[in-house]
């Protein structure tokens, strides 16, 4: 039974009243978040998270409340004892209760409020350090309030369907062992083991994959990660995770079809879409790649990458034909319409480019009243007519083509197209895209280390017909990988993992791990493989890019009660921060601080 409050108990919640609560006596708690005296007659709006009611102050109005009613301020936290009637002709059709309104009775002042230090609402115009220091006053705002709301939906949603699907709620530790394979561990000091460190999981990874050696089949979790990095755009130091791992599994299918579901269980509840398992396409990372630049490919617009290398490897263009002649390659995007660019606006396009690393951009404007270029004077018009028909271009297109190392070229082409399409609005923002990228590279070469990494983790499977290739040409083996992509972002991926202790030893082998080294990080890990591993797989969603992606923001804050910021600091708390000397010596731990 509800706690009564000032004599009173909560009849329903702020936004919920509507004309059938009409004549009836009423009880509601919240927020002041507007306050008008009219001198004979004060209003109040009541704000409270599901939204707001008007109540006012008359002459039916006992004396004594109107003058406690006087000392109203906004953010004052008030109760409120009153009768519904309906506002006649004042409806305010901005509100979900603008019909009605509650005449007050009583007035019970819960807690007074200070001025707060930028008004509770959405319209207003606040710096992100205001809004982070005082962040439960941000809370407040509506706008944010709704998306937490959608999220705690979206993790009811995720509970419900995968536990109607079999599937198993199993926490796995915070506190476990660094096994440093990426990005950094948050290390935390032992006082009973001195000079040791447990480690904050990156992912519940190795732990979900032992779930399924122990047994349980269809485990999940909406799991808390760490990763000590530096924080690009939309990053965070600790994030959840919609994890979710199957035994007796092979093939991608399987995973997709359960992951599938999911998404259009979430999607279609939040946003009343029609989703169906089944519908989604899949494209192989090494198409991804060649016709969008990025393993997480936009498609709501298209702007293709089209490969121009043997069109213009014999032309007199030195930065083509050099390029070629160096192992690179000359690709290019057709921007369809946009040849009304001004030069500064197609410079700007250039110094874009150059953030990527690549020197410049060659480009072509077909104006009806003739082709400007960058480049074309060098060319033969059958070269040029070649170019034009390989990118289908039309008049009023505009062609933009870059030359360099072929990964460079790619990356600077994906870039370039998104950025394109969402400075000149070529597409519908308001739709989505969903759709499966598989077939990774197991592993890519790294340069610096000289040694083979894996693109996803270590515990990935190779595709059946590709394991010869690790003896043999172990770039070119595909992984039993897969991400789920959705507008261009990474919601999720995962892989069928490795099941067998001698392919997995195999696997630390090519990482350059030597018998020590896979001892002393996975050994608990590897052992337990030698006792009987079903084949399984599993995937992982990032639940705060879910959030963004259902309610529509492009910051990640929003979608996080309390988050960092960029430098992995809380503006709130102000964590980090030092601590006791007494701490330290409890843990035998000693600063050693910086030298200027």
């Amino acid at each position: 039974m509800a706690e009564l409050i000032g004599g009173y108990k909560r009849t329903k919640l702020c936004g919920e009243f509507r004309n059938f609560d009409i004549d009836s006596k009423v009880v509601c708690m919240g927020f002041v978040a507007k306050y008008r005296n009219l001198g004979n007659l004060i209003f109040i709006d009541v704000r409270d998270r599901s939204g707001i009611v008007q109540v006012s102050f008359d002459d039916s109005t006992p004396s004594e409340i109107f003058e406690k009613a006087t000392k109203l301020r906004n953010e004052y936290v008030v109760c409120v004892s009153g009768v519904v009637r309906s506002r006649g002709s004042n409806i305010n059709k901005n509100l979900p209760t603008g019909d009605i309104e509650i005449i007050a009775t009583d007035l019970k002042i819960l807690n007074e409020a200070e001025v707060t230090p930028f008004v509770i609402s959405d319209d207003a115009k606040v710096g992100d350090v205001t809004r982070l220091k005082y962040r439960y006053l941000d809370l407040r705002r509506p706008s944010l309030q709704n998306i937490l709301m959608t999220r705690s939906k979206i993790t009811k949603i995720t509970r419900d369907y995968l536990d109607y699907k079999g599937f198993l709620d199993i926490e796995t530790p915070f506190l476990g062992k660094s096994t440093p394979e990426g990005a950094r561990d948050y290390l935390v000091p032992s006082r009973i083991h001195p000079g040791e460190f447990y480690a904050l999981p990156q992912s519940p990874q190795l732990f979900k994959q032992l779930l399924m050696i122990a047994g349980f089949d269809r485990y999940y979790q909406i799991a808390r990660c760490f990763r000590d990095e530096d924080l690009r755009a939309n990053r965070q130091p600790e994030f959840s995770q919609i994890d979710l791992e199957m035994s007796y599994v092979e093939k991608d299918q399987d995973v997709m079809e359960i992951a599938e579901g999911l998404i259009c269980e979430i999607f279609n509840q939040c946003l009343g879409m029609d989703l169906k398992v089944g519908t989604f396409r899949k494209i192989p990372y090494a198409e991804a790649m060649e016709n969008y630049g990025s393993d997480k490919p936009d498609t709501r617009f298209d702007l293709k990458i089209k490969d121009l290398s043997n069109l213009v490897k014999n032309c007199d263009f030195s930065v083509f034909a050099n390029c070629i002649k160096e192992g690179g390659s000359v690709r290019g995007i057709n921007a369809k319409g946009l040849a009304t660019l001004t030069r500064k606006q197609i410079d700007a396009l250039g110094e874009f480019v150059k953030g990527y690393g690549v020197k410049g951009l060659a480009w072509a404007a077909l104006k009806p009243e003739g082709i400007t270029s960058s480049f074309a004077k060098f060319m033969t018009e059958e070269q040029m007519s070649e170019i034009y028909n390989a990118m289908d271009a039309k008049q009023g297109d505009l062609l933009l083509i870059i030359a360099d190392k072929t990964k460079l070229v790619l990356d600077t082409l994906g870039g370039l197209r998104c950025h394109v399409a969402d400075t000149y609005n070529l597409y519908d923002k308001s739709q989505y895209d969903f759709l499966w990228v598989t077939d990774f590279p197991l592993l890519e070469y790294d340069e610096e280390e000289k040694r083979y990494v894996a693109v996803h983790h270590p515990f990935t499977s190779v595709k059946a017909e590709d394991i010869p290739l690790l003896d043999t040409d172990p770039g070119k083996a595909r992984a039993n990988a897969y991400d789920f992509v959705i507008n261009g972002q990474e919601a999720g991926g995962g892989s069928i993992r490795i099941h067998n202790v001698k392919m997995q030893e195999k696997m630390f082998a090519m990482l350059g791990m030597s018998e020590e080294d896979i001892k002393n990080r996975f050994g608990f890990f590897v052992d337990a493989f030698k006792y009987g591993a079903p084949p399984h797989g599993g995937l992982a969603f990032g639940l705060d890019r879910l959030v963004m992606l259902v309610t529509g923001t492009d910051n990640i804050k929003d979608v996080i009660a309390f988050p960092k910021v960029q430098n992995a600091s809380c503006l709130m708390s102000e964590a980090p921060s030092p601590v006791d000397d007494i701490q330290l010596k409890e843990l035998f731990l000693e600063i050693n601080k910086p030298q200027d």
